[in-house]
């Protein structure tokens, strides 16, 4: 799933340590969702979200499109 975590971090220049630990999960796991490897689960979606005062869909791309 592609995401904005990693542009979003460096415009507040935290470390994916910083940004680990302000939402509760380790650096490795933060480099794993940043490069696409681990999906974030749905709380922890939630905590991005909250944090960056942005929605999740605004974060996170999970590459379908909607018809309306």
């Amino acid at each position: 799933m592609k995401n904005r975590l990693k542009v979003m971090r460096a415009e507040r220049d935290w470390s994916q340590a910083e940004l680990g630990g302000r939402v509760g999960v380790s650096r490795h796991a933060i480099i794993a969702i940043e490069s696409g490897k681990h999906d974030p689960s749905l709380p922890l979606a939630f905590k991005f979200a909250r944090l960056f005062g942005q929605s999740i869909e605004e974060i996170f791309d999970d590459g379908e499109t909607t018809d309306s």
